[in-house]
């Protein structure tokens, strides 16, 4: 594997020096894509927040801000990740919970969460009905569930990626949707930023 498609490939599940770098270059590059993706969110607190696939931490702390009476339970599956964001929100480890965790067999509370999160991550998630099954099941009813993608798969020249990185898929937003409505959501909405590509999907239980 050559050097490029190691470094893309720690998108995935940042390890080593290599995903030192990445992690770095996400909590910067993706913060206009998060702010966009949490200007969708009620503007009503929510108490209990998942964050799925926290990687740099970035979005730990802004979900904290936005949301100051909340508590955030993260989780990554890559203990590099974890590592990362522990240090990046150490000022607020009393407000928050940061754990190595798999999304596809999640072991936070069932039926606990006002909020869960995902950051540019679906793409790399396994058994995927499963895991956003798992999502939903931590969830209160009328619980929210955000979805943050840069790839809207609109354009043929994004799933190169599918063959670069190992497991990635990448989704269109009604791909998204659908999934969400067979597991149990069901008021959807898909805000686009049409100029980037960008979507956000937002699911209620």
């Amino acid at each position: 594997m050559g050097l490029i498609k190691k470094f893309i490939n720690q998108t995935r599940k940042p390890e080593g020096s290599l995903g030192k770098i990445m992690l770095k270059g996400m909590n910067k590059g993706h913060k206009k894509m998060a702010l966009f993706g949490l200007s969708t969110l009620p503007k009503d607190g929510f108490k209990n927040i998942a964050e799925i696939g926290c990687g740099g931490g970035a979005n730990i702390k802004r979900l904290l801000g936005m949301y100051p009476n909340s508590f955030v339970d993260a989780i990554d599956y890559s203990k590099l990740s974890v590592e990362k964001s522990l240090k990046y929100n150490k000022k607020n480890l009393h407000r928050c919970s940061i754990t190595q965790d798999d999304v596809s067999n999640l072991h936070l509370d069932i039926n606990k969460y006002d909020l869960a999160t995902a950051f540019e991550t679906v793409y790399f998630w396994p058994n995927r009905e499963k895991s956003f099954k798992n999502v939903c099941d931590i969830l209160k009813n009328d619980g929210y569930f955000l979805i943050v993608n840069e790839l809207d798969g609109l354009k043929e020249s994004q799933y190169k990626y599918e063959k670069m990185i190992e497991g990635m898929k990448v989704y269109k937003a009604n791909d998204l949707k659908d999934i969400l409505m067979k597991v149990g959501f069901s008021d959807i909405n898909i805000t686009k930023n049409e100029k980037k590509g960008w979507f956000a999907v937002l699911a209620k239980k």
